[in-house]
Parts: structure tokens; sequence; C-alpha cells
């Protein structure tokens, strides 16, 4: 594995590590863009931490990576009408985060790019 691959798998478990850890820590700012259309807001944010962590984890070991990048790549599509509410509900205060319209569409925009991030980690070297 290249140096830069391997740099970038790092980045990639360390950020959904942290971000997963983070909807335990700072919950409502989740929850408060859950739509509301989906029910157990509180429980859907527990799954989602659960779940980036488990795939973040995945990452680290050669046999669960190929899975581990799969899954991080469907709950991010998951994750897109999340996203979209965000648009729709901005400007808008998550924590001490002041959400603008362009940041949101900035965070909906990034998806693509982080499942092409996650895909590259799909495929074996």
């Amino acid at each position: 594995m290249s140096i830069l691959k391997k740099i970038s798998l790092i980045l990639l478990i360390s950020g959904y590590t942290a971000a997963g850890i983070n909807h335990f820590v700072h919950p409502a700012g989740y929850i408060k863009i859950i739509p509301d259309y989906l029910p157990f807001h509180y429980t859907l944010n527990l799954l989602a931490g659960i779940c980036e962590i488990t795939f973040a984890l995945m990452l680290v070991f050669k046999p669960t990576r190929k899975w581990g990048a799969w899954l991080i790549i469907l709950m991010l599509a998951a994750f897109l009408p999340v996203h979209i509410t965000m648009l729709q509900q901005a400007p808008m205060q998550l924590g001490s985060l002041h959400v603008t319209p362009a940041m949101a569409w900035v965070r909906l925009l990034l998806q693509p790019v982080l499942m092409l991030w996650a895909w590259w980690h799909a495929h074996s070297e």
C-alpha cells in the first residue's frame, strides 16, 4: 500500500471514529437534522454513531476493509435525507455551529466525495 493510501486510510478511520463518538457526545445537533418523517430520532442517532464507529474499525483490518468501505458508502447514501433536511432548514443553529445555506450545500455536495474516498479503499492493493 502506498504511503498516500495509508495516510488516507488513517484519516478515514480517524474521521469516522470521531464522527461516531460525536453522536454520543453531542446528540442534540444530530437529532435536530433527522427528517420528521423518520421515527425514533434518538435511536437513529445512536445507530448512526454505532455504524460509523463499527465501519471505521472494519477499515483497520484488511480482511474486513472492503466490507467496511462499502458499508460506509451505503451509510453515506442513507444519510442524504439528513443533509437535504439541513439544507431546507438552513440557516440554522446546531449547538455552537451556525449552519448557513452555503455550508449546507457544501455538506450535501461533499457526500459523493466521501463516497469516492471510501470506494478507493474498497479496492484491494
